[in-house]
């Protein structure tokens, strides 16, 4: 499996629930060709061998990279993989997974199942990158997650390990024309000298709490004011945004999935963050709380974005400020809205490439957190361009931090 096909999370994700339903008992039942692929590589294995042995090894490999607790006991009582469990039938292992997190069966089935198996299918892709980048240092090019996993750790000792490059620049092409892009890994808060970051959120432009994990908390928290001894002063993208509602929103009634509300970065400004667009594109669900978020909104909320990126920068002309030109965007609706990282990268796309395609003179940045959804987009952004006439393929992006 080479670094530029990767599986997707959402196809990794789909076979892990097929595993959920049937149990480890079942798996010579089961057609699972993406974790297949994975456990024993195209074309490893003997003609006619069983692969359900290696698929379920594989499994038990992820499942003990989760690091314990609630999260690994929960996963592992789900597959059936905890002792004694194997031959369980559904019902009674999710009853028991619902007992780790003391729920009821039916709401761990609506919100910690999903996170729990998301997780699983996360630490399976995370093991696929580990084999590419092992099988790309070993001059393969492929193999099973499992073998490339123990070859990265018998080439590590022998030589300096090195750290994966953080920004990469990518060229892509855009109505005929020449692009570069920049694709982040890291937090959003590390971001600097950006004039807007997209942050995303829902169609009531209620920021979450600033102590979760989202990019839209991480924004907040990182714009707010604090005095020397960490205490917060101003919440101020956050009343920012507070203002923006009531000046345009009639109140308790959400706004129209793709809007983009602009507001000032807060503490941010010292970081070269001069501007947060908050693009609305996830729909709560009456009564849940669950999110829809649909692509099409997406591309109407990126599109929203770049005509606001315009008029504000007429009036920064007139008004004698710096112009804005640079402009970072996250994977929208990638997270709880529930689109896989290849949907919402699409959805952006789709507005990012009309608008590069009639001239629009932007620096655009991309971010993602985890490198292999960076090794996801750097493939997609690969295909814009004629790999014969760059003389060069996807292969090139420096992604695995060694030098092309």
């Amino acid at each position: 499996m080479s670094l530029t096909q990767l599986p997707d999370h959402g196809a990794v994700l789909a076979e892990v629930r097929e595993v959920r339903r049937a149990g480890i008992v079942r798996l010579r039942e089961l057609r699972l060709p993406v974790l297949t692929e994975m456990s024993v590589g195209p074309g490893e294995g003997s003609p006619g061998e069983p692969h359900f042995p290696a698929v379920e090894r594989l499994l038990r490999t992820a499942v003990a990279e989760m690091g314990g607790g609630t999260l690994q006991e929960a996963a592992e009582y789900s597959l059936g993989l905890a002792r004694g469990t194997r031959d369980w039938p559904p019902a009674d292992r999710r009853r028991r997974a619902a007992q780790v997190y003391g729920v009821s069966v039916e709401r761990f089935r609506k919100h910690q199942e999903l996170m729990v198996l998301g997780q699983v299918a996360e630490q399976l892709v995370r093991l696929a990158a580990g084999a590419s980048a092992a099988g790309s240092a070993g001059g393969s090019g492929g193999g099973s997650v499992a073998a490339g996993t123990a070859a990265a750790g018998a080439s590590s000792s022998p030589g300096p390990r090195q750290l994966a490059p953080s920004h990469h620049e990518i060229p892509v092409r855009a109505g005929g024309r020449d692009r570069r892009v920049t694709l982040h890994v890291h937090a959003v808060d590390l971001l600097r000298d950006i004039d807007v970051v997209v942050s995303p959120s829902n169609t009531h432009l209620a920021l979450p709490e600033p102590y979760k994990s989202s990019v839209a908390a991480s924004l907040r928290r990182a714009g707010a004011l604090r005095d020397p001894a960490g205490r917060l002063v101003e919440d101020r993208i956050h009343d920012e945004l507070r203002a923006w509602t009531d000046r345009f929103s009639p109140p308790g009634l959400p706004v129209a999935a793709g809007t983009v509300a602009a507001t000032g970065s807060g503490a941010l400004e010292w970081q070269g963050i001069r501007r947060i667009y908050h693009a609305a594109v996830a729909v709560p669900r009456p009564g849940t709380n669950d999110y829809d978020v649909l692509p099409v909104d997406v591309t109407r909320a990126v599109t929203r974005v770049f005509a606001l990126l315009a008029e504000e920068n007429d009036r920064s002309a007139a008004a004698g400020r710096p112009p804005l030109r640079s402009l970072c965007l996250p994977l929208l609706g990638a997270g709880r809205g529930g689109l896989t990282a290849t949907e919402s990268f699409g959805a952006l796309w789709a507005a990012v490439e009309a608008e590069l395609a009639r001239g629009g003179d932007w620096d655009v940045h991309f971010l993602v957190r985890r490198p292999e959804r960076a090794l996801l987009v750097a493939e997609l952004l690969a295909t814009t361009v004629d790999a014969v006439e760059r003389g060069a393929s996807a292969d090139t992006v420096p992604l695995n931090g060694n030098p092309t």
